[in-house]
């Protein structure tokens, strides 16, 4: 497979030449999961309200970069977008007249992962967030450097005609669009802070090889989505009253279920089981089938792909490969452990007990001709074990969500920094483990601990690493990282001194 079919981003094509491995002043934000508006529903406001405009944070990102435009006095800064900055999986629109075929899946959950499909999708996304982009834009004319880290939610940003919309979008000329880079999964800031997502970490949403992210499908070459992102796809762009920034919004338990179905759903969306049925079955087949697809690449320019990621990430070839070697094995390698997640292993148990005690029935009742009432009493003998098996089963994906702190200091070591900052749980954290100091950087998200969007929970945050009042004991520089919130146009500190997050920062 020739490199130009791979649609990767190369150094020729972009001259990634400019210096980008000192900075005094360092802004860091993830999962801000900009997404297209969605039309308030004419019978049913509640559906989707979190997409809708008046959630939209652009007028506080704009805010949020005058301020630390002021705090560096003039310096120049580099913006990490760390992940998730753009959620492609989210995005339902259709082109008005496609130049290829739509099938009727993708009219219903979202265009496949496919480069010019994933080109419509950004376009989408930037024209309705226009405010966005001229401050991102004008932040860049300034002098100043961006940064795009890929995660799970915008894979598609591999795609190189993607990486150009937005270069098109954000820089006014030649000498700014080298100001803006797009780093595979991490960046090195400074020799002593390594910026990641942090998806690498979760089983459910890993990128099984960044380096190389491309499947082929038939004819079409697409990225390959993690299970994570498949769910997103398949179930929650179905229901619209799940609100996928918030786990607690979509993990419950069966009583949950009802209360929220028979609450929010009866009357908009009566045949949920069969929305839910569906998506999770396009989810379990796609993340089990795509997980034993073969990587595409070329044994002829792997090398070279290795080092191009060494260089926009500050780093060399060998941290690359060492970082890789962290990366958890995708839960799309047990279909049993997705069953559970996606409540289809209790379905099937319930559909096969139904069917082996009619079939049990017809037996009978060709003999002793019995009423078909006498079903419910051995059926209602099985329902005390469904349910205790039920109960038994526990979600994992909020176990698996944060990383381990050996992982996180291993990833340390290899980079040989003092500092690593993820994103990807949306829980803001900060505290020193070892000789490693940990940060998280939060969200933007439109998260909700309700339906009608009256609690938001953990948005705004962003870490700010700039230099310390004291230097270094051989007289280098030496930076001192923070977190804050933005908001009302007005910054806090989070934590007065460091120290994990044992709570969401309330809206």
């Amino acid at each position: 497979m020739r490199r130009a079919k791979l649609n990767f981003t190369s150094e020729k094509a972009y001259n990634f030449r400019m210096d980008f491995s000192k900075s005094q002043y360092t802004a860091i934000v993830s999962d801000l999961h900009l997404c297209e508006e969605e039309p308030v529903h004419p019978k049913f406001p509640l559906w989707k309200k979190y997409k809708t405009r008046q959630f939209f944070f652009d007028e506080d990102f704009l805010g949020f970069l005058k301020k630390i435009e002021s705090k560096a006095s003039g310096q120049k800064i580099e913006l990490v977008l760390n992940g998730d900055i753009f959620d492609f999986d989210s995005v339902t629109g259709l082109p008005d007249s496609p130049p290829y075929k739509i099938s009727a899946l993708e009219e219903n959950r979202g265009l496949h992962p496919q480069e010019e499909k994933s080109e419509f999708k950004i376009k989408r996304i930037l024209e309705h967030h226009p405010l966005w982009v001229k401050s991102v834009k004008n932040f860049i004319a300034q002098g100043n450097v961006a940064i795009f880290v890929i995660g799970n939610h915008d894979l598609e940003l591999h795609f190189k005609r993607v990486q150009k919309v937005i270069l098109d979008a954000l820089a006014e000329n030649e000498a700014d669009r080298k100001k803006i880079r797009f780093n595979e999964w991490f960046y090195i800031s400074n020799a002593d802070t390594l910026i990641e997502h942090g998806n690498q970490y979760d089983p459910y949403c890993v990128c099984q090889d960044p380096i190389n992210p491309f499947v082929q499908k038939f004819n079409q070459i697409e990225v390959r989505v993690p299970f994570g992102n498949l769910t997103t796809r398949y179930l929650v762009n179905a229901m619209g009253f799940f609100n996928p920034h918030l786990d607690s919004n979509y993990i419950m338990t069966p009583s949950e279920y009802v209360r929220f179905f028979t609450k929010y759903m009866v009357r908009a969306q009566p045949l949920l089981v069969l929305d839910w049925l569906t998506g999770a079955t396009l989810a379990l087949t796609q993340a089990f089938t795509d997980r034993l697809k073969p990587k595409m690449t070329d044994p002829l320019t792997i090398e070279d792909r290795i080092e191009e990621i060494a260089f926009k990430a500050n780093a060399t070839p060998r941290m690359v490969r060492e970082l890789r070697e962290l990366f958890v094995a995708p839960a799309a390698s047990n279909p049993i452990l997705l069953m559970k997640e996606l409540w289809l292993d209790r379905s099937l148990i319930l559909l096969v007990a139904i069917v082996v005690l009619y079939l049990v029935f017809l037996q009978i009742d060709n003999i002793f001709d019995i009423s078909v009432w006498w079903l419910f009493i051995p059926f209602s003998l099985f329902i005390p074990f469904f349910l205790f098996y039920a109960r038994s089963v526990i979600s994992s994906v909020g176990v698996f969500k944060e990383p381990q702190e050996k992982i996180l200091s291993l990833a340390g070591l290899i980079t040989k920094v003092s500092r690593v900052v993820y994103g990807h749980t949306h829980i803001v954290r900060h505290e020193i483990v070892g000789p490693i100091e940990h940060l998280n950087s939060g969200t933007w998200s439109p998260a909700f601990l309700d339906v009608e969007c009256e609690h938001p929970v953990g948005q705004k945050t962003y870490i700010w690493i700039a230099p310390a009042e004291e230097v270094g004991p051989g007289g280098e520089l030496t930076r001192d990282a923070k977190v804050f919130q933005f908001k009302n146009g007005q910054e806090h500190e989070v934590f007065a001194s460091g120290g994990r997050a044992d709570r969401q920062l309330m809206g």
